[in-house]
């Protein structure tokens, strides 16, 4: 007999893992409220994106008003003075002295698509038509939409849902002889090269070696560089974005999730000023449109965001938790044998496990069944290889970790 579920179809989640016990109701600062009335501490910032918390004010007030005021303005053929000033604001802590333009869209996965029409319409200006190719890292995840998901390591239903990797392949991250030899082997075909600063899947850091072996990689080959930035940006990692870090600026720089601090579906992609001064002087109009792009209340979220981060001071906030995140992850390494170490920066780490009993790697089961015991003893961590990861949002306490942690400890040995 068939189970019985609502008729609500979550997306990326079993079968059997459907029901009440995982359906939300409320959310306010860093606890989620359960439709059976249980609270949990969140430590993934509602699948990354609440990195202020839930419920913040200043942010929600500034959608309310911009949807009085304009309710719906489209970026689609006009232009808004909402999207406008979002536009000013994102190259400005993005850097102006490099980037010029902004487009928006309204997810990570659509920000990637818009990214590969983007290089690959900029190499046809130049007449480059043969450049077309994209490469990115093994463990990358940039998205499910079709082309997001060629660019996304691994195979969620590619066959299936036709996904087309022609154009598409992966090398291994820090890999720089591997990346040396794909680009020497496909010389003057290699459009762009994805990266994340900071592999969300598994929190996997890129070297400083390897940045700079992408930099004059770059300087030889001639692709763009794309940083995509929808994780570890807005002070997830630091500084605002990653790359911003790096000896020299990728040419576009994509970000999602804590641009609107999760409260309204947008992305955008910021475009270095002389992949835009191409299309400027060819007159030409990039194919993408995407009816809520730009719309004021998103607009109004990224502004009232970044203001937020400047008044908190968000660098002060994520230096802090990560120093704490430090502690309680080192002596969550020393305590249980189960946990073999840590990896990742700033706020967005990943606890390394292994079997008990073998010592092996967790199967992605055995990692789900550990991230429901841990949600049984009160707290949410998100699913990774062999790991579950940790996001938590920059106003958690002092007292919010040192819970967290306990909470993390009661479900690794709930699940052995």
């Amino acid at each position: 007999m068939a189970r019985e579920l609502s008729t609500l179809w979550p997306l990326m989640m079993p079968i059997e893992r459907q029901g009440d016990e995982n359906c939300t109701v409320a959310a306010k600062g860093v606890r989620l409220t359960f439709l059976d009335g249980r609270e949990a501490l969140c430590g993934t910032s509602g699948l990354w994106n609440t990195i202020l918390g839930y419920g913040n004010e200043a942010i929600a007030g500034a959608v309310h008003q911009a949807l009085l005021d304009a309710s719906y303005l489209t970026v689609w053929r006009y232009e808004n003075a909402y999207a406008r000033r979002a536009a000013e604001a994102l190259t400005e802590v993005a850097g102006r002295d490099h980037y010029g333009r902004v487009l928006f869209s309204t997810s990570g996965s659509a920000a990637n698509d818009l990214v590969t029409k983007v290089v690959r319409h900029f190499f046809a200006l130049r007449g480059e038509h043969s450049r077309k190719g994209i490469v990115g890292l093994e463990g990358s995840w940039h998205g499910l939409t079709f082309g997001a998901a060629a660019l996304t390591h691994g195979d969620l239903g590619n066959r299936v849902y036709g996904i087309d990797r022609r154009l598409v392949t992966h090398v291994r991250p820090n890999a720089t002889a591997e990346l040396t030899e794909l680009l020497e082997r496909h010389r003057g075909r290699i459009a762009a090269v994805v990266v994340e600063p900071v592999i969300g899947t598994g929190a996997l850091e890129l070297s400083e070696e390897f940045v700079a072996a992408l930099l004059r990689l770059r300087r030889e080959h001639g692709f763009l560089l794309v940083a995509d930035e929808v994780t570890s940006g807005f002070w997830r990692v630091g500084p605002f974005f990653v790359s911003q870090g790096w000896p020299e600026q990728p040419d576009l720089l994509v970000t999602s999730k804590g641009l609107t601090n999760g409260t309204v579906a947008a992305s955008a992609v910021i475009v270095a000023r002389h992949i835009a001064d191409e299309f400027i002087e060819a007159g030409a109009v990039l194919g993408h449109g995407e009816t809520q792009a730009g719309a004021p209340a998103a607009a109004a979220a990224i502004l009232a965001t970044i203001e937020e981060m400047r008044r908190l001071d968000a660098p002060a906030l994520n230096a802090a938790l990560a120093a704490r995140l430090d502690t309680e992850l080192a002596a969550l390494t020393d305590e249980m044998t189960e946990v073999t170490g840590s990896t990742g920066r700033g706020c967005l780490r990943a606890i390394e496990l292994r079997h008990p009993a073998t010592g092996g790697q967790l199967t992605d089961e055995e990692v789900a069944d550990t991230v429901a015991a841990i949600r049984a003893e009160g707290a949410i961590v998100h699913p990774g290889p062999s790991c579950v990861q940790l996001l938590p949002a920059l106003i958690y306490t002092a007292e919010d970790l040192s819970e967290l942690f306990a909470r993390i400890r009661a479900g690794l040995k709930r699940g052995t």
